[in-house]
């Protein structure tokens, strides 16, 4: 009886130990740096580390875009009050003359083309020769800073 105990014993060590060897090789190749999951963490880890980079530089680059723009919204809204107070200004300007003589004297703005509408039936108090200024001029972009 003893002797059947010590074998089923010594198998049992035996079973525990081609275990044990088994489950060492199978840690070894998960642990692999190259090929196992501590390939795929370090691989993680470095990702991990150039995105918080770029996050960083993206961070900065938005600081900068929102100072640029906030100082180009400021320009602008001073640009829009001086604007407004020019046409403010327009309207106080006296009106023209509604005399006769001074159309017809009057010169056209350089670079513009004149035409007369053409004669139609007369009508009483109703002008037959009246100018028509066309612009030759192309409306022009400016580009923004």
């Amino acid at each position: 009886m003893q002797m059947i105990s010590d074998i089923l014993l010594a198998a049992g060590a035996l079973g525990a130990a081609i275990y044990c060897i088994v489950l060492a090789r199978r840690l070894k190749r998960f642990n692999n740096l190259q090929h196992g999951m501590g390939g795929a963490v370090a691989v993680l880890s470095a990702q991990v580390d150039d995105m918080t980079r770029t996050l960083q530089k993206a961070q900065r680059a938005a600081v900068t875009s929102s100072v640029n723009l906030a100082s180009l919204t400021e320009r602008a809204e001073d640009v829009a009050k001086r604007l407004e107070l020019m046409l403010a200004a327009m309207h106080d300007l006296p009106e023209e003359p509604a005399q006769e003589g001074a159309r017809s004297e009057a010169a056209p703005a350089p670079g513009t083309a004149t035409e007369t509408v053409p004669e139609r039936e007369e009508e009483p108090g109703q002008a037959t020769d009246i100018p028509v200024f066309l612009s030759n001029r192309k409306p022009r972009m400016e580009a923004a800073e």
